[in-house]
């Protein structure tokens, strides 16, 4: 165990306290909002980076703020003229969730997921390179994974690289890929921003609401339906 990475680790959830909330009254189901969405939370199963179910998923569903769901609702409007509907993988994630990811960072035996999520790097890199943040926009509701599915063959649009792919294969402007592929992705983000979400440069899966309400507020509440109508 690196005692320094500890204590950064230790250091980085002391400077959250302040900004940390139980309150999920800004928040919604997405189904609600967006009846056609497939939804395939990763975190809440065992196939994910880490090997388990991540801590304060309690339920297979998405959730998002208000502001975030309307303007997703607006997205796949527009894919469903296109013969397309949105898959998500990931919306709101609790902030002891991206404790989990950070904590599991410091075990460095723990490398069962490698072959599947960061074949090519270190699982210490992930956190250096950016593909897992330490404080994640997730944790402030107006955030998505997601891509796309083509309604007529029934199956995900290739984008190159599977969901959660840590490697560079998984820039948006990766030019490895086929221009099909490339296309995928750009008719994907081309959508997203049009309705005010903004991109990031290492996930071709990953927007965020670019006019988000809480932009300094880490909500702890769990991901559950249940959760919401308490």
């Amino acid at each position: 165990m690196n005692n320094n990475y500890t204590e950064e680790v230790e250091n980085i959830l002391k400077n959250q306290v302040k900004h940390l909330t139980m309150d999920s009254s800004g928040f919604v189901l997405l189904a609600d909002f967006v009846p056609n969405i497939i939804q395939e939370i990763r975190y809440y199963s065992t196939y994910n980076f880490i090997g388990e179910r991540i801590d304060g998923y309690e339920e297979p569903c998405a959730l998002l703020t208000k502001e975030a769901a309307r303007a997703l609702k607006s997205v796949a409007s527009e894919m469903i003229v296109q013969g397309y509907r949105l898959k998500v993988f990931d919306a709101y994630r609790p902030a002891c969730a991206v404790k989990h990811f950070m904590l599991w960072g410091i075990e460095d035996q723990d490398i069962r997921m490698k072959p599947y999520f960061y074949p090519d790097l270190e699982k210490q890199e992930l956190f250096a390179k950016g593909y897992i943040a330490k404080q994640s926009g997730h944790s402030r509701g107006s955030a998505v994974d997601l891509t796309l599915l083509d309604m007529k063959t029934g199956k995900e649009l290739d984008m190159g690289s599977p969901f959660d792919l840590f490697s560079e294969a998984s820039h948006p402007d990766y030019n490895g890929i086929s221009e099909e592929q490339y296309e995928n992705r750009m008719l994907l983000q081309r959508t997203m921003v049009r309705n005010g979400f903004e991109p990031i440069d290492c996930e071709w899966w990953h927007f965020s609401l670019k006019d988000e309400p809480y932009p300094d507020t880490y909500f702890t509440f769990p991901v559950s339906s249940e959760y919401l109508r308490r």
